[in-house]
């Protein structure tokens, strides 16, 4: 099928609806920091004809269906209802139950989906739906503040669109395990997830031998990090390990997971990477997908709960690369204003940090040596060829 001629270098899936996700004011997913990060990429002039914003649409039932068991969705239209169910992770702490929280909770998976429609037709280079990444619901449980599994419903969706061969990119703190357990025995799929150790931080899993089953062993690959790991730790981490196995892999699309709790003023995490990596990790995988997948990237949200000195930038960053598009030098007065109306004390000025990220004695070395293990166990699985001076 001849594809449409590509006009649009990046596309944002977002309206204010997403934010009706929302477990309550004392919760740290708070839905102010995507329509933050709306804001400043408005603020900043990123978008336009080349840029511009799609809405998100509902999935359906049999979207989500491919991701998730018919009896974890029903009890998700109850807890809507008012019935929690603590055996599916509805009700607790971490996932509080409110009311509409199964529309709104299709709805964001509907904008991932709407991210992969867009670049499957070849409409769109990239797209970034900012609500998606929720990465660690389970096929029939929700954890971590994820109730549906957005980025697996839309791997799911271009797998049913002829797509077949789906890289996975996970940069997020937390273990992508919600994406790793749905796809764990399935080779259509490369799972990628570099994150804060499992011995250290939720979800507790993570581990190198956590390879895939069945057809799928050898598919899922995991790098956890040492906690106070920083820039130099991340981005051997992620050069070492993810561009080998893309280029062996050949994926027709790259989905990437660019939570940014890994972030050193993250309240809730214990790595200690600056927005300058974060943006360097979205640039190399921007690069990689222009390389090994035609520029086929749908990028999806994630974790980050410093909401106003941390994700809007972040994230905005993260879109002025994919859209290829400059930032301002400074960020716009109206912007820090709106950051002010919502509570923050102090809003950032710039889109660097002053401070450099500096790895904790030893984390870089365990990096490196977990990264051997990789290259040792995984890469001839797949042919993948180890760097030089490695």
């Amino acid at each position: 099928m001849p594809q449409k001629a590509r006009n649009v270098t990046a596309g944002l899936v977002f309206s204010r609806e997403l934010a009706a996700y929302d477990f309550g004011p004392h919760h740290p997913m708070r839905p102010v920091r995507l329509e933050l990060t709306a804001d400043l990429i408005e603020a900043c002039g990123l978008l336009g004809e080349a840029a511009p914003v799609a809405a998100p649409r509902a999935a359906t039932r049999e979207e989500l269906l491919r991701a998730h068991s018919a009896e974890y969705l029903d009890a998700v239209a109850r807890a809507a209802a008012g019935t929690p169910d603590f055996a599916r992770g509805l009700g607790h702490s971490d996932n509080p139950i409110f009311p509409r929280m199964d529309e709104v909770s299709a709805l964001i998976s509907g904008g991932s989906i709407v991210a992969v429609e867009k670049v499957v037709s070849g409409e769109w280079d990239t797209a970034f739906a900012i609500a998606g990444g929720l990465h660690h619901a389970m096929r029939g449980r929700a954890s971590g503040f994820c109730i549906l599994n957005d980025a697996a419903v839309a791997i799911h969706a271009a797998l049913a669109r002829g797509i077949e061969r789906v890289l996975y990119v996970d940069i997020d703190a937390h273990h992508g395990d919600g994406v790793q357990q749905i796809f764990y025995d399935d080779p259509r799929v490369l799972t990628i997830s570099i994150h804060e150790s499992g011995r250290s931080l939720f979800p507790g899993s993570g581990f190198p031998h956590e390879i895939g089953a069945g057809a799928g062993e050898g598919y899922s690959v995991n790098v956890p990090l040492e906690p106070f790991s920083s820039d130099g730790a991340f981005l051997e981490a992620l050069e070492r390990v993810v561009p080998p196995l893309a280029r062996a892999f050949g994926p027709e699309l790259i989905v990437t997971q660019n939570g940014c709790d890994a972030h050193f003023e993250d309240p809730l995490t214990h790595l200690t990477i600056t927005l300058e990596a974060h943006a360097h990790a979205v640039a190399m995988l921007r690069s990689l997908a222009h390389e090994v997948s035609g520029g086929k990237l749908v990028a999806l949200g994630g974790g980050g709960y410093s909401i106003f000195r941390v994700v809007p930038l972040a994230w905005t960053r993260a879109f002025a690369i994919l859209a290829d598009r400059p930032l301002p030098d400074a960020v716009p007065e109206r912007w820090r204003e709106r950051c002010r109306a919502a509570g923050a004390s102090s809003p950032p000025a710039a889109f660097v940090d002053e401070e450099p990220g500096i790895d904790a004695p030893g984390t870089l070395e365990a990096a490196r040596g977990t990264v051997r293990w990789i290259e040792t166990n995984i890469f001839p699985r797949h042919g993948a060829l180890i760097a030089e001076g490695s």
